[in-house]
């Protein structure tokens, strides 16, 4: 980079294999091209993502160096004087999935199917880095009473168990719904999405704080997920009939007891696979069962601007778990890899 070039800092991989890799440093400035917003990045937040990018990348098209992060809110200080919906100044949140506007699935609705999908932070540049410009589609306003921070963290757990719950299980409010995992934000937006509906929701954690946190949310039942008969409980606590609906992103270390703990024709719903992608597929209980397997990622612009507007009534925002500087964002990340936080791990963009 030659000293005429415009910068900026940024967080940003040169490599796999720990926070040895990660780098604060600076990156070139992005321009912006017609049709795109250019957005001060003023708050961000991690997810379990940006761990995996930072450790192995592997299986995920990108090159390097890779400006990390797909959680990011801020303010649009440059965009085309024809653009109707957004202006300059205006505090928003940047929807980090980039779909190509042509295939049968944009033309849909459904980008987050795009045969082309390119996400913040995974597939291209992402947003811990002072700015960003990103399609005008990508960009949405912020709820009010929200700060950056909070605003940043709704783009990516919160709007994948959107997804789950709403679009994809459809839970009723007659019925029952297992979510593994409570602490991480997914499971904590999906436990609460679950309470909107007014479903019973019974959770797992092999945490006795996070249980009882998760009880103070609402939930209805804890289970210890530690040396205990999971799917034993689920009947024990559902009268021997098993839930409707699981909502899961640990894989295949509790995918047997997700199976067991399904009524007949019970439907789980995946959006994760932390402990390995390669369960036991148990075939004959899915088609004696009728068991339905739906997978679920991310989140479409609808459903984005539906969460948004009940952010904006005031019936939901994150529950943040902790706050960093961006300066110390190898202690975020860390924070995020020991497991023990309950719900987002927010950046403040501009500390460095």
């Amino acid at each position: 980079m030659t000293s005429a070039t415009p910068s900026m800092r940024a967080v940003f991989l040169t490599g796999h294999g720990g926070n040895a890799m990660v780098e604060i440093g600076e990156r070139p400035m992005p321009e912006r091209r017609p049709g795109e917003a250019m957005v001060r990045i003023l708050g961000a937040g991690l997810n379990r993502v940006d761990l995996y990018m930072r450790d192995s990348g592997a299986g995920i098209t990108h090159k390097l160096p890779l400006i990390m992060g797909l959680d990011g809110a801020g303010e649009i200080v440059d965009l085309d004087a024809a653009e109707p919906r957004l202006k300059l100044g205006q505090k928003v949140i940047v929807h980090p999935g980039v779909g190509c506007g042509r295939c049968e699935f944009c033309q849909r609705g459904e980008h987050v199917l795009c045969t082309s999908m390119q996400l913040m932070g995974e597939h291209r540049d992402g947003l811990l880095c002072d700015y960003v410009s990103v399609p005008v589609q990508n960009v949405f306003p912020m709820p009010a009473g929200f700060d950056v921070v909070e605003a940043a963290c709704l783009g990516t757990a919160p709007l994948t168990a959107w997804r789950m719950v709403f679009t994809k299980a459809r839970v009723q409010p007659h019925e029952s719904v297992l979510i593994f995992g409570i602490g991480g934000s997914v499971s904590l937006s999906a436990l609460r999405f679950v309470k909107m509906t007014g479903a019973r929701a019974i959770v797992t954690s092999r945490d006795p704080r996070k249980r009882d946190r998760a009880l103070a949310l609402g939930a209805d039942a804890a289970i210890d997920g530690t040396g205990v008969d999971i799917a034993g409980r689920v009947m024990e606590l559902t009268d021997g009939r098993g839930v409707d609906v699981v909502i899961e992103n640990v894989g295949e270390a509790v995918w047997p007891f997700a199976l067991k703990s399904l009524v007949r024709g019970g439907r789980i719903v995946t959006c994760g696979a932390t402990s390995g992608d390669r369960p036991s597929a148990d075939l004959r209980r899915m088609f004696i069962r009728q068991l339905q397997v739906l997978g679920s990622t991310h989140g479409t612009f609808a459903e984005f601007s539906s969460l948004l507007a009940v952010c904006g009534r005031g019936l939901f925002r994150p529950i943040m778990d902790s706050r960093f500087p961006v300066g110390q964002a190898h202690a975020a990340l860390d924070r995020l890899e020991q497991g023990a936080q309950f719900g987002k791990v927010g950046i403040e963009m501009t500390d460095w």
